[in-house]
């Protein structure tokens, strides 16, 4: 990769410095960005700057040293100073056909990193089974795993998780509004409970319920439950995988209640001083803790139930005892007010590793300029599969990634399902099977890809091609870099740039011309394209079509 390059010839020619006595031996992390503006080089580093606070030397006059300092490259045309102290690196022409050689060499590998034997456990979706996934699930679907694939490809062990919760209150609700659904399939009078389940999906259910069992449930509203449960977490199974998204494992909380696992975790925090009794609650001291109140695990009911907190706590006791290095949960923004005390039982624990939490803002779906509302117990959901119907799992999953996880999405129905150029994703996809087309075309014409070490890529001399080389030289640093941010929508962002910059190569660079040679040269460089652009899709979970 040629950051490591230049990172190697930044390292030898501060070796070099140190040696001669002009630098002392402190060091500082080399830093690589790429300018905003092309006559400022491919890349830029601002390392004198930082090195000089502690050399008693002139941040240019540092650079210049550096500069002079620096090994010879075949890869490097020049190094400049720049500003008050800046390095730009100018590539040489060499570099832009040993990066298609790479493209050729790896192919769906290239711009994956290596192992980093960091083991990374990533919970996501992970709704109450209580009704039909919906768009803002969707969104965290999507976007988890984007985030999954993305670390994986940045060279993480990455093991995914939906976490079942099928324990609390709301399953009660559901259980009571399912039952009484299913009374009245049977004939029967019977009432949904206020604040329970109004959605017409449990009538249907209901139905089911009767049909199956006639009248045997009658009297067993938790047997009903159950059943229901197990129902609609097999459609949250079903439309994950319509949605191309996998999970290593799925968690029950009830098997953390009925292993003890949560009685365990209240005896911990118990143990270790950081909780006490009032009103005849069980209280952890999470305001000592980074919260801004205590928080309640055990309720002064009847019933001395647990809440979601408790849950919590055994459930991330549970991930640390799997020997993860690095525990992440991606949540809607409706769970803020749990970080906090998530977080505080991790310190009052000693977990050990890093648990880091992502809040998921809202989706706006939009059809006909109104915005449709979100709720499983009013019924008015719009749902993945609906979503799916409408516009596709590409367009779908690609939407939903488009912007940071912390902005609120508004979902243009009427513009993802057009086909044009407004669209982003119809538009990436119509590129890559523009260069599909280009490559079958050659093929029919007896001028397919010859070996890419005898294409003479010397002959890519327009700045059209240049352009799109350069653009495709950042993809392994796009996944290191989203990957590190968390920014799987960075990946759409690039999909779209890479799209334009190479319509605008086949609007000015004629592939197939009288010229073999430089045809060759060409049609390398657009099978390079066609790979960066399928490698793109595919960790965003978005199929790269031979044709449209």
């Amino acid at each position: 990769m040629i950051t490591g390059h230049l990172t190697g010839l930044l390292e030898a020619g501060l070796d070099k410095l140190r040696t001669a006595g002009t630098l002392p031996a402190h060091s500082a992390a080399v830093e690589l960005t790429r300018p905003a503006r092309p006559e400022h080089g491919e890349f830029s580093t601002n390392l004198p700057l930082v090195l000089a606070r502690g050399s008693n030397m002139p941040p240019r006059t540092l650079a210049e040293r550096l500069v002079a300092a620096l090994p010879e490259s075949e890869l490097v045309d020049r190094a400049e100073v720049a500003g008050p102290g800046f390095i730009n690196f100018h590539l040489a022409r060499g570099w832009l056909g040993l990066t298609i050689k790479d493209i050729a060499a790896r192919r769906s590998a290239f711009g994956r990193a290596p192992a980093k034997k960091e083991r990374v456990q990533i919970e996501f979706v992970s709704a109450n089974p209580t009704g039909p996934l919906h768009v803002g699930s969707g969104r965290n679907a999507a976007y988890g795993d984007a985030l999954a694939r993305l670390l994986a490809a940045a060279g993480y062990d990455v093991s995914t998780e939906y976490y079942v919760n099928d324990s609390g209150r709301q399953m009660e609700l559901f259980s009571r509004s399912l039952h009484a659904r299913y009374l009245q399939a049977l004939g029967r009078e019977a009432a949904v409970p206020g604040d329970g389940y109004q959605g017409e999906y449990l009538a249907e259910l209901g139905g089911e319920l009767a049909t199956e069992y006639a009248d045997s449930l009658t009297d067993d509203p938790v047997r009903i439950g159950r059943i229901g449960t197990d129902r609609m977490v097999e459609s949250h199974r079903r439309t994950l995988q319509t949605f191309r998204v996998h999970f290593d494992n799925w968690m029950y909380e009830s098997s953390l209640h009925e292993s003890g696992k949560v009685q365990e975790g209240i005896k911990r925090l118990t143990e270790g001083g950081h909780t006490y009794e009032k009103e005849g609650a069980l209280w952890f001291r999470s305001s000592e803790l980074g919260a801004a109140r205590d928080q309640v695990l055990v309720r002064s009911d009847s019933h001395s139930s647990t809440t979601y907190l408790a849950a919590d706590v055994a459930y991330l006791l549970d991930k640390a005892s799997r020997g993860f290095d690095r525990i992440m949960y991606v949540w809607g923004a409706d769970h803020h007010g749990n970080v906090a005390g998530l977080q505080a039982a991790a310190k009052a624990l000693g977990i050990t590793q890093s648990v880091e939490i992502l809040l998921q803002q809202l989706v706006n779906f939009i059809s006909g300029g109104e915005a449709a509302k979100m709720s499983k117990r009013a019924g008015t959901i719009v749902t993945i599969d609906e979503l799916i119907n409408e516009v596709g799992v590409d367009a779908a999953r690609f939407t939903l990634v488009s912007r940071s996880i912390d902005a609120t999405i508004d979902f243009d129905l009427d513009l993802v399902k057009s086909e044009s150029q407004e669209n982003p994703v119809y538009y990436v996809q119509y590129q890559h099977a523009r260069a599909c087309s280009i490559l079958r075309n050659a093929r029919e014409q007896g001028a397919d890809l010859v070996a890419v070490d005898d294409a003479d890529f010397g002959l890519l001399t327009h700045e059209a091609e240049s352009t799109l080389i350069r653009k495709l030289s950042e993809f392994p640093d796009l996944i290191e870099d989203s990957a590190r941010d968390r920014a799987p929508h960075r990946l759409t962002h690039y999909a779209q740039a890479l799209a334009s910059v190479f319509s605008a190569f086949y609007r000015d660079c004629r592939v197939l011309s009288d010229d073999a040679e430089l045809s060759r040269a060409r049609l390398w460089l657009v099978e390079g394209t066609r790979q960066i652009l399928a490698n793109t899709l595919d960790l965003l979970g978005v199929i790269a079509p031979e044709s449209m």
